[in-house]
């Protein structure tokens, strides 16, 4: 089977098996390397791309499901001017990520950002919580990702939550 999607901007034509993950495709036959090994059950989170703008667990996504689809990695994130802004908050707050956690935590954070509407407290913790991090913890995620949201909307000063 064919699958033909983009990938961080380019354009992909790949001979795919039906029941291969995205994740083995993209890590193995394309060459991404932000995508570590994973627990192919959808728990540690370092997995994670976005699909037409949506994160998802790419372990748990047949290859063939890409088909005609936008797929984004830590890769083509990485280039970004939100991932600019994340990286500003995290230092800001001097958070340091670890190697195993970070290109997933800061692509699920930057998932955040590119929303219409300012995501709230709860809706940032039930996303950073889908990527298995033990180097920060959850509040501190929830103040980068709030810093980072504040100074996409180009606030100066920030409200008091």
């Amino acid at each position: 089977m064919n699958v033909e999607f983009i990938l961080n901007g380019e354009d992909v034509s790949v001979k795919t098996d039906p029941l291969e993950r995205l994740s083995d495709l993209l890590r193995e036959r394309l060459g991404i390397r932000s995508l570590a090994g994973d627990c192919r059950a959808g728990v540690c989170g370092r997995c994670i791309v976005l699909m037409d703008g949506k994160p998802a667990n790419s372990c748990l996504v047949p290859a063939f499901r890409a088909r005609g689809t936008e797929v984004v990695t830590y890769e083509g994130f990485s280039s970004t001017e939100d991932h600019a802004i994340l990286l500003a908050a995290f230092r800001e707050l001097d958070i340091q990520l670890c190697g195993f956690c970070d290109a997933a935590t800061l692509l699920m954070a930057g998932s955040l950002l590119d929303r219409a509407v300012r995501p709230d407290d709860n809706e940032i913790a039930a996303a950073m919580s889908s990527v298995y991090c033990r180097c920060a913890a959850p509040g501190s995620l929830l103040a980068a990702v709030r810093a980072a949201v504040d100074l996409k909307e180009g606030r100066r000063y920030r409200r008091a939550r």
